[in-house]
């Protein structure tokens, strides 16, 4: 699949993930060897802003599968657990491939479990296609963890209350299982399984909410970006 090497944007703000060739808009042409960053005018003589892309841009051309996690979500994991480039992380179930290809630009040590063989095909290529580094298994994780000494653990599942004992077998002390949950009864059930191995960090759900700004016309944009799942932080004691 080619990558995006280009953003390119119109003067009506519309935004165009660019890879190879001539570009064709209504506002006219842009040849292909004229497609630089800076601002670049087409054949009618109308201006597009030109911009190199990178990871952000090609992670929305990844083949979708199941439902992903979303990056107002990403962001609290990686804020909250605080890995780094030195950590090891499990995540589970891969589903495309989204939440450990980000987690991947954090940490070079990321292996992620995906039972569905479809799935896995998904997010393997997917993974390939964005050229990072993470281990995946076409294993399921309900049978055991096999990494050990981790910092983080995090499971995108069904069940996820299955994965508690074997988290808590490959988790170093202090370091953090986090449950991605959809339905507060899930929530409930996750930390009927915790008992006291784990302690509850906190349990959040980010909302966002965009604005426009354009001169002195500011104000918040009429739909707002809600909820997407519950985030379950706990800590191996």
């Amino acid at each position: 699949m080619p990558m995006i090497t280009k953003i390119i944007i119109d003067k009506k703000g519309n935004i165009n993930y660019y890879k190879k060739g001539d570009f064709h808009s209504l506002f006219g042409v842009l040849k292909e060897k004229d497609i630089k960053s800076g601002i670049v005018k087409s054949n009618i003589d109308k201006e597009f802003l030109v911009f190199d892309a990178n990871f952000v841009d090609n992670i929305h051309e990844i083949k979708r599968g199941p439902a992903t996690s979303h990056e107002k979500d990403i962001g609290l994991i990686i804020a909250t657990t605080g890995i780094g480039l030195n950590s090891n992380v499990v995540d589970a179930g891969s589903g495309c491939g989204k939440l450990a290809a980000y987690l991947s630009k954090i940490s070079c040590n990321v292996t992620s479990y995906e039972i569905n063989n479809e799935f896995y095909e998904i997010a393997k290529q997917n993974i390939e296609n964005l050229k990072l580094k993470v281990k995946l298994k076409n294993k399921n994780i309900y049978e055991g963890i096999e990494e050990k000494d981790l910092d983080l653990i995090m499971l995108d599942l069904l069940e996820p209350w299955k994965v508690t004992d074997h988290a808590n077998k490959s988790l170093k002390s202090g370091a953090f299982l986090v449950a991605y949950l959809p339905t507060i009864t899930q929530v409930i059930d996750f930390v009927k399984s915790l008992e006291d191995k784990f302690y509850i960090w906190k349990v959040s759900e980010v909302l966002e909410r965009e604005w426009s700004v354009e001169g002195l016309k500011v104000r918040p944009k009429n739909q707002m970006l809600g909820h997407t799942a519950f985030l379950v932080f706990t800590r191996k004691i």
